[in-house]
């Protein structure tokens, strides 16, 4: 009895190690993924940035679903013709749209928050000072020398890729309530600052864009964040399991 007890116990142990490898590769993938989209949004791409993304290779995340994979043949179509004249049809694209030098009946598709969830369409309004805050509280500081307001598009997205790193980090300390902790701050994240005005930027931009690369962006950003929040659904669960049969 003690040794089927003990092998038992031996099998648990190495299926939660099993279980752990899995969801830190998935947060190390996911961490990636917001960290190429932080810059993807950041500023009009440079040549060696579109050589990259051309040779990426998203077999990674091609079943995560269907409107990632209309995004990413998108984007995959567009840059298999690339020529000498294709940063600067990018930079065109992503400055009209993006950069806010042109408009939609007096509408601005410029990724802030505030611009989409406030009634003035103005910047530093609600949703600024709610993820200030956030990122206050959670120890997160914009680094120096960058101007954009907190709620920019890709301060969100490398605010989960340190959300990310710290969920990883606690799963492989032991730390389960410290990593379901960083789960229910993403997931909230995710939900609150950026699925909740997303739809509304992404239908405005594509009004403006004129490149199906920056189309395909919208698609496969829309696409990641809607399995974003299943993955980390799937997490807590796992997470939230184990602390109850530790009580």
């Amino acid at each position: 009895m003690e040794q089927t007890g003990q092998r038992a116990e031996g099998e648990a142990l190495e299926t939660t190690a099993q279980v752990n490898e899995a969801m830190i590769e998935a947060l190390k993938g996911r961490a990636a993924f917001y960290d190429l989209l932080a810059a993807i949004y950041f500023r009009p791409l440079t040549a060696e940035q579109i050589e990259n993304i051309a040779n990426l290779d998203m077999s990674e995340y091609a079943d995560m679903n269907e409107l990632f994979a209309e995004g990413a043949n998108d984007i995959s179509r567009y840059l298999r013709r690339r020529h000498s004249g294709t940063r600067q049809e990018l930079a065109v694209d992503f400055t009209s749209a993006f950069a806010g030098t042109q408009s939609w009946k007096g509408r601005y598709a410029v990724p802030y928050e505030s611009v989409h969830t406030s009634e003035e369409g103005l910047m530093f309004q609600d949703a600024y000072h709610e993820v200030f805050q956030l990122y206050k509280q959670n120890h997160v500081a914009k680094a120096e020398g960058y101007d954009f307001p907190h709620d920019h598009l890709s301060f969100m997205c490398e605010f989960m890729v340190v959300l990310s790193d710290r969920i990883a980090a606690a799963i492989e300390a032991g730390d389960d309530a410290g990593a379901l902790e960083q789960v229910n701050v993403s997931a909230a994240f995710l939900h609150d600052h950026i699925l909740s005005w997303f739809d509304t930027f992404q239908e405005l931009a594509l009004l403006l864009l004129e490149t199906r690369f920056y189309r395909g962006v919208l698609k496969i950003s829309k696409g990641f964040f809607l399995e974003d929040a299943e993955l980390l659904k799937s997490i807590a669960v796992e997470l939230e399991q184990r602390l109850e049969d530790e009580e």
